[in-house]
């Protein structure tokens, strides 16, 4: 299944926004290597500080423009997978033990989820009632017309969909018990589901921020528009591809 920048967000945000900093400054053009990084990331263990390398003899390679795209690689296979690679690997023998790995690798993380937990019964009232808006939408809240549209199209989602939905902006598709007026964000806080209105210039694709339950939802023009888009973002982040 794939793991992608994306979801370094969740695991650590800081950690995140540094890099996304980091990328910022590279797509200006400006010289990453006057940053003085190098190939190593430094973990604090047993109150000491290590310094593990990224690569082999990563604190001899410096960061520059033309290897920083290999740099972010490194971080994220670093920070999602290698910091943790020895209790993974037992974590996933003893899975496979019980469910053979073959069995599994014809579904996404999305429906492997699904299959385990089945569709839940989602009630889009109590979901549309507890829905907060901002950005281009906090003025008029929710009477947009692209924010009826959505709604529309929600309620004219199967289960399977709107499950789909739900995992892409929250990162899995349960329902609290109490309805979604008791919706949690990673931080286990109380985050309500929240739709960011922005311009379709700045954004052409829905786009989910799974860490805040929130979704930003373009200022379509037709309801036909916002139903294509957010059925193919809904559907393309199983595949670890990110719509821009």
């Amino acid at each position: 299944w794939p793991c992608t920048f994306k979801d370094l967000e969740t695991i650590d945000e800081e950690y995140y926004n540094n890099l996304k900093q980091l990328e910022t400054i590279s797509k200006k053009g400006e010289d990453i290597s006057m940053m003085c990084l190098d190939f190593t990331v430094t973990e604090e263990s047993l109150g000491q500080m290590e310094t593990v390398e990224l690569l082999p003899n990563g604190a001899d390679v410096e960061v520059d423009n033309d290897n920083f795209p290999e740099y972010m690689e490194a971080c994220l296979k670093y920070r999602m997978l290698g910091r943790v690679k020895p209790q993974l690997n037992e974590l996933l023998l003893g899975f496979y033990d019980v469910i053979p790995e073959p069995l599994l690798t014809v579904f996404d993380f999305q429906e492997l989820e699904l299959l385990m937990c089945g569709l839940p019964n989602i009630e889009v009232e109590d979901w549309k009632r507890h829905t907060e808006y901002s950005g281009e939408y906090e003025q008029t809240a929710g009477d947009h017309p692209a924010c009826t549209w959505f709604w529309e199209v929600v309620s004219e989602f199967d289960h399977e969909m709107q499950a789909r939905l739900l995992q892409f902006v929250t990162g899995t598709s349960g329902v609290p018990a109490r309805g979604f007026g008791v919706l949690q964000g990673n931080d286990g806080n109380i985050r309500k589901f929240t739709i960011h209105g922005i311009e379709v210039g700045f954004c052409l694709y829905p786009r989910a921020h799974t860490c805040f339950n929130r979704l930003d939802l373009p200022l379509y023009t037709s309801k036909a528009e916002l139903e294509e888009r957010l059925r193919l973002a809904v559907t393309m982040v199983a595949t670890g591809f990110d719509l821009e």
